[in-house]
């Protein structure tokens, strides 16, 4: 897939140096690595605003759309507007999971499950990693 942001691996660890983004960050979002459960900054985070893709920026999702999930990953159950998230399949690990990625730039963001609360009965299960939050 071809992204309306490109930048190689070296011009993204520089801007995410440069934004002082996690250590992890590049292998979450370049690599599609995943952190640990209930280590992300954002997880147990419940501030009002807005969480963006760490790399480029884009909008992904508003806080009123968080929710406890417990999973030990900060979860949505919808994203910010139709489109932000792209959705692909995963057969890594043995099973098959629907990977989302930033749609302006194609950062991975963690995945997409059918076992959220309603109204959208989705649970975005996010990388704190991945993302940049915005009050």
């Amino acid at each position: 897939m071809t992204y309306p942001i490109q930048k190689s691996d070296t011009e993204w660890k520089a801007e995410l140096a440069e934004k002082g983004a996690e250590p992890g960050a590049f292998d979450v979002t370049r690599k599609a690595a995943t952190e640990r459960p209930f280590t992300g900054k954002y997880e147990g985070h419940w501030a009002p605003g807005i969480y963006a893709c760490v790399c480029c920026g884009a909008k992904l999702f508003e806080s009123d759309t968080k929710f406890d999930a417990g999973c030990g990953w900060p979860s949505f159950y919808q994203a910010a507007n139709p489109g932000a998230i792209e959705e692909k399949v995963d057969r890594s690990h043995g099973m098959k999971r629907t990977e989302t990625l930033c749609a302006q730039c194609g950062a991975h963001l963690g995945h997409v499950f059918e076992d959220g609360p309603a109204p959208t009965g989705l649970r975005y299960c996010m990388n704190s990693a991945s993302l940049d939050f915005k009050p």
